[in-house]
């Protein structure tokens, strides 16, 4: 009787503060695409095309970074676990970010490149075998 009380409290609670960290992820994907709406003018007035485009590049990743973390929290809810395929695209998306990132301030070599590649195809690699061997869902 008190395992099962136990058991719905924890629930609850989990479902408290994953609500609100759902709440507070769509409120900044709302407030970042206003502000990179807002700021997509800018890209026409830096001094070079260049300095724009990673301002541009950096928050749209940037914010499809926060709208997968967003879909991990509804996925969670709804199956009550959390996917491996879907972690694996944050990192997709987080490491061609910080790529992208590195490539824009030229602080890469050929070889840091070549290393980044490869991590990333190991992360997209990662994703396929676990969408290929993804376990049935329940009836």
């Amino acid at each position: 009787m008190s395992q099962n009380l136990l058991l719905s409290l924890y629930r609850r609670a989990t479902r408290l503060v994953f609500n609100l960290v759902v709440v507070a992820l769509l409120i900044g994907l709302f407030v970042g695409v206003g502000r990179t709406f807002m700021e997509l003018g800018l890209t026409l007035s830096e001094p070079t095309v260049r300095l724009g485009l990673k301002d541009l590049v950096t928050n749209v990743l940037s914010l499809v970074i926060v709208l997968e973390l967003v879909r991990v929290f509804v996925e969670y809810f709804e199956f009550e676990r959390v996917r491996l395929e879907v972690l694996l695209e944050i990192g997709v998306a987080l490491a061609l970010r910080e790529l992208l990132l590195l490539l824009f301030a030229e602080k890469l070599s050929g070889v840091d490149l070549f290393f980044w590649t490869l991590g990333i195809l190991a992360l997209v690699a990662g994703r396929t075998l676990a969408v290929q061997f993804s376990p049935r869902r329940r009836p």
